[in-house]
């Protein structure tokens, strides 16, 4: 499980290392975020934020559940008897009309019901936001807007989501838990890596022309190819560059005795198909993994 919050301090590690390693978010559970648009109302309601990072969009959604914190406000004269309560609590996404104004789109009706000690102390509830969020991931905007409709069936009591509360505690602002489905077969990885010349003068860890002609080596028994592009790694690996695992990024921070740090090597190989004589002179024609490189990476 990754939890992520948006209001944290910009930290290196996820920004530096964790964007450019191939790794798979399964869940998440995404607080909202109590700083962006403090005071962004939609009718009367406390607009709720979601940000998603590009990491997190790349997947599909399985299941979203938003839980969400319900505490009767202070009651002003009003005399309750009842032990129970049928609590109803619509989810509604902010979005824009035709015309660019703010328009509310609901997604979901829920109810519980709920003793009066609970409605006092505070508990937590969920509702189903999963047509919601994967919609969202399908047309991503900058943040996910939502607000939250909390009543009970009579209309007695005073609740509001998110509980003034949670502006000085955050263990009580809403959350959204995702369970994401891997979608690496319909998107297209994204290049990590520079290719240079032998002219260039980068000194940074990167990708350099290599033709290989097989008969300079002697090598008579490949019929085809003769000569062809393998490519080449070379330069240095400076702090968090080009880094593929995390454990690259945690040697070179401990630096432990006899480590020479983070070498330049290939990242990403390729085959090619040859042609060619085996011991017994039958032509064989075969895939050779493992012969170009790709893409260069420190490691």
């Amino acid at each position: 499980m990754v939890w992520l919050e948006d209001n944290t301090p910009d930290l290196k590690a996820p920004s530096l290392i964790l964007n450019n390693i191939d790794f798979k978010i399964t869940q998440i559970n995404l607080i909202c975020n109590a700083h962006l648009r403090r005071h962004n109302h939609f009718k009367g309601l406390k607009v709720i934020n979601f940000r998603f990072t590009d990491k997190v969009l790349e997947n599909e959604v399985d299941e979203a559940f938003l839980y969400i914190h319900i505490q009767e406000l202070e009651r002003q004269n009003i005399t309750i008897t009842d032990d129970h309560f049928h609590i109803n609590y619509q989810v509604n996404r902010i979005t824009r009309n035709s015309q660019g104004s703010k328009a509310s789109v609901p997604y979901s009706d829920s109810s519980s019901k709920l003793s009066g000690k609970e409605l006092q102390d505070g508990t937590w509830v969920r509702a189903n936001v999963t047509n919601m969020v994967a919609e969202f991931f399908r047309l991503p905007r900058e943040t996910l807007g939502i607000v939250v409709r909390v009543q009970d069936s009579k209309n007695r009591l005073n609740l509001v989501v998110p509980h003034p509360s949670s502006e000085s505690n955050n263990a009580v602002m809403p959350y959204i838990e995702l369970t994401l489905r891997d979608n690496s077969h319909k998107r297209t990885r994204r290049m990590i890596g520079m290719d240079c010349t032998e002219n260039s003068k980068e000194v940074r860890c990167c990708r350099y022309p290599l033709s290989v002609n097989f008969e300079e080596f002697g090598w008579d028994w490949i019929i085809a190819p003769k000569q062809y592009d393998a490519n080449y790694c070379s330069g240095e690996c400076p702090y968090s560059f080009l880094q593929k695992y995390p454990h690259t990024h945690l040697v070179h921070l401990v630096a432990p005795q006899g480590s020479g740090g983070p070498c330049c090597a290939p990242r990403r190989m390729s085959s090619i198909s040859m042609l060619y004589f085996d011991h017994d002179l039958n032509i064989i024609y075969g895939t050779i993994p493992g012969m170009v490189v790709e893409s260069c990476g420190c490691s």
